[in-house]
C-alpha cells in the first residue's frame, strides 16, 4: 500500500512522502506510461504498485500524450463506505 512509515519515496509521512517529483521526458516519448517507468526508476517502491495517473484532473490510460505543463497527479485505489 501508499500509507505508513517512510511512504514509498521518503519523508515521513503516508503516501509517497512528497508532494512533488520533477521528471524530464523528451516531447516524442512524453506518454502517461513513459511517466510511470521514468518515476518507477526515480522512486523504485512504486514498481508494482496500483495507481491511476490524472492529468489537468482527469484520469488517462497510459497511451496518453503529456504536453509540457501538466499538472500531474498519482492516485492511489481508494474504496468507499
Amino acid at each position: 500500500g501508499w500509507g505508513g512509515g517512510g511512504g514509498v519515496c521518503g519523508g515521513g509521512g503516508g503516501g509517497a512522502g512528497v508532494e512533488a517529483i520533477e521528471c524530464e521526458l523528451p516531447a516524442e516519448q512524453a506518454t502517461v506510461a513513459a511517466l510511470r517507468a521514468a518515476l518507477e526508476r526515480q522512486c523504485p517502491a512504486l514498481a508494482g504498485q496500483v495507481y491511476r495517473v490524472a492529468v489537468d484532473a482527469r484520469y488517462e490510460d497510459d497511451e496518453a500524450p503529456l504536453v509540457a505543463g501538466a499538472e500531474l497527479a498519482l492516485i492511489p485505489p481508494v474504496s468507499g463506505g
